[in-house]
C-alpha cells in the first residue's frame, strides 16, 4: 500500500518527535494498512483496555467517529435526505455533523459490562462485545501496557475466532498480546506511564493517516 505524500508526512514526523519509535516504524506502517483495509471492505475498530489504557480506546473512538484535523463534511445525498425528512432542524443537521470511521471502544457500555461480570465473568466482559459486535471485516485492537491483561486476550481469543485481524499496542517484552497480535506494536520502554506517553502519538499518527486516506477537507 502505497502512501500519499501528506500521509507520508504524517508517518515520517511522528519519528522526527519521537526517534526511540524508530524500531516500531515497520510494525506501525503494517497496523496502518490493516486498518485502511478494514475500512476499505466496510469493516470497523472494536478497541479495548484498562485504565489508562481504557481512556486510549475512547480517545481512539474520539478522534475516528467525528473530524479530527478536517470538517469531514456529509456527502451531498444524505444532506439533502436529513434536509427534506425535517425541515426545521435538517438543515443544521446537515451542515453539523460529520464522516465517521466506525468505532467502537469496549469498555463504554456499563449495562453490559455490569449484568456480565455479574452473571458470567468480569474477565469475559471484552470478550462477549468482540462476539457480538465483530465481522471478519473488522479489526480488534487490543491496548495493554504488559501484554498480559486477561480480559484483552480473551478478547483476542475470540477476534481471531471470528475472522477479525488483531493489532496490539503494548510495551516492555510484548506479553501475550505481542505474540497473538496479527501486528504488534511493542514500544521500547518498561515503565507503564512512559510505555502510554508513546501510545498516544501513534494512535494518533494512525488516526490522522486513516482521516487523510477517507476525507478530502
Amino acid at each position: 500500500m502505497r502512501l500519499t505524500e501528506k500521509q507520508q508526512e504524517i508517518y515520517e514526523e511522528l519519528f522526527v518527535r519521537y526517534p526511540v519509535l524508530e524500531k516500531n516504524r515497520e510494525a506501525i506502517l503494517k497496523a496502518y494498512e490493516v486498518l485502511e483495509t478494514c475500512y476499505r471492505t466496510g469493516g470497523k475498530l472494536l478497541v479495548a483496555g484498562n485504565g489508562g489504557s481504557c481512556a486510549d480506546a475512547e480517545h481512539i473512538v474520539g478522534e475516528l467517529m467525528k473530524g479530527f484535523k478536517k470538517r469531514r463534511p456529509l456527502d451531498e445525498t444524505l444532506q439533502c435526505c436529513l434536509a427534506m425528512e425535517d425541515t426545521k432542524h435538517g438543515a443544521e443537521l446537515a451542515r453539523s455533523l460529520q464522516g465517521s470511521l466506525r468505532a467502537i471502544a469496549l469498555d463504554g457500555h456499563p449495562g453490559l459490562s455490569t449484568a456480565f461480570a455479574n452473571d458470567v465473568d468480569a474477565d469475559m466482559i471484552f470478550a462477549q462485545q468482540v462476539c457480538g459486535y465483530g465481522d471478519k471485516e473488522d479489526v480488534f485492537l487490543g491496548i495493554s501496557t504488559s501484554g498480559n491483561s486477561k480480559n484483552v486476550d480473551y478478547a483476542v481469543t475470540v477476534a481471531k475466532a471470528k475472522g477479525l485481524s488483531v493489532i496490539g499496542l503494548t510495551g516492555k517484552d510484548g506479553g501475550l498480546l505481542g505474540k497473538r497480535a496479527d501486528v504488534a506494536i511493542i514500544v521500547p520502554e518498561t515503565e507503564t506511564f512512559k510505555i502510554q506517553e508513546l501510545h498516544l502519538p501513534i494512535y494518533h499518527a494512525l488516526c490522522l493517516m486513516l482521516e487523510e486516506a477517507f476525507f478530502e477537507e
